[in-house]
């Protein structure tokens, strides 16, 4: 299935969670911290301005990206894995 997002909207793959803590203990599934970090699989056109035309956005697919705790929408693909969809203006940063 592939995902357009419309306006200044980005999808995002978020990372996997860490399954250990730093000293080597297992954590549940329940108890392991989303990450704030992910992947962008796809870019909405941009920010459309008063006169129509559209600001394009300063992400591009393959960004690695930080974004905030309850920024975007989860969905499941359809292959079963979770996406992110959100505004571009949930994103803090762009990961080298």
């Amino acid at each position: 299935m592939q995902i357009k997002p419309l306006g200044d909207r980005v999808v995002i793959k978020r990372f996997e969670a860490d399954e250990k803590t730093a000293g080597g203990i297992l954590l549940p599934s329940t108890a392991q911290n989303k990450p704030q970090k992910g992947k962008v699989l796809s870019v909405g056109p941009g920010k459309m301005g008063k006169d129509g035309k559209y600001t394009p956005l300063d992400l591009k697919e393959g960004d690695t990206v930080l974004f905030t705790n309850w920024a975007g929408d989860e969905f499941k693909e359809g292959a079963g894995e979770n996406i992110l969809l959100m505004r571009a203006d949930d994103i803090l940063a762009v990961i080298d």
